[in-house]
């Protein structure tokens, strides 16, 4: 099962590189809202294509809805926040930065679930935020501004996986992805008028169905390699986001990673991963 989970996180990867590479061409011309409206939207029924057959609309069932509401407008905040990033900084630096989610992750767990830090963990934190400095830093004031919006983005994707990993004591994988593509649907349905539509032509109608569907297909094969194989097993090829993302940067905007974008990136990974094997390695308490 863990070399199945390893080609699901691996498809994951891909398809995730080239939703938000399609996102930052769209975002150039349209609206953040109305990309990320056509993306939930068409993410939201690939889903349901994926899923319900297999469980049915009985993966609509919870009792915790408040929760996936309250989860729902900070990931739409999120994702506002990447999308205005990638319009104005490259990819790869965007998604730099966004590998620190993890580590803003394990300070919202140890506010919200109460889980200690220890030596090990928060020198991981110090080292990584380190690597994020180290990406933000240079550039012009465009670079810089762009950074703030994907450091907040990386702040609010670590509180929701704080609260997901919370919530999952009690609801499924399936639910959880299902429950947030039909929320976000709804948010950016609501925001879109006041951010502005454009009817899109047919060749731009094509490229959002495709980050829909690329996207929709990114979160599928992510849920089902963490649900075949173990995080330590297949967390690690996640990280290959940012190699694709370097490579789509440079094919399509021929952006050349520096040194610095390199070093911090790579200090940002380390860092994860070490937490990753940190997590990996801790024992379930006993009754």
């Amino acid at each position: 099962m863990v070399p199945r989970g390893i080609m699901f996180m691996l498809g994951a990867t891909v398809m995730f590189a080239g939703s938000t590479a399609l996102s930052k061409w769209q975002v150039d011309t349209y609206s953040f809202a109305e990309v990320l409206l056509f993306r939930s939207a068409v993410s939201l029924i690939v889903c349901a294509l994926l899923i319900m057959p297999r469980i049915g609309v009985t993966v609509f069932r919870t009792k915790h809805i408040g929760q996936h509401f309250g989860r729902s407008i900070t990931q739409t905040v999120a994702q506002a926040c990447i999308l205005i990033a990638l319009s104005l900084m490259p990819i790869a630096g965007a998604m730099a930065i966004n590998f620190s989610a993890p580590l803003f992750a394990t300070l919202f767990a140890a506010f919200w679930l109460r889980e200690s830090i220890g030596l090990a963990r928060g020198l991981a934190l110090v080292v990584g935020f380190c690597g994020v400095l180290l990406v933000v830093s240079p550039g012009a004031d465009s670079f810089t501004i762009g950074a703030l919006f994907a450091v907040a983005n990386a702040v609010l994707y670590g509180s929701v996986t704080a609260a997901v990993r919370g919530m999952s004591n009690t609801e499924s994988a399936e639910t959880l992805s299902i429950d947030q593509m039909g929320f976000m649907t709804l948010f950016f349905a609501l925001a879109t008028p006041f951010f502005g539509f454009t009817l899109p032509n047919a060749t731009d109608t094509i490229a959002m169905i495709v980050i829909g569907v690329f996207n929709g297909f990114g979160q599928y094969w992510w849920t089902r390699a963490l649900s075949m194989a173990p995080p330590s097993a297949v967390g690690p090829f996640y990280y290959f986001s940012l190699v694709w993302a370097i490579a789509l940067g440079y094919i399509f905007w021929g952006d050349v990673p520096t040194l610095t974008l390199l070093a911090g990136s790579g200090i940002v990974v380390a860092s994860g991963l070490m937490l990753l094997w940190r997590e990996s390695g801790k024992k379930p308490k006993t009754a």
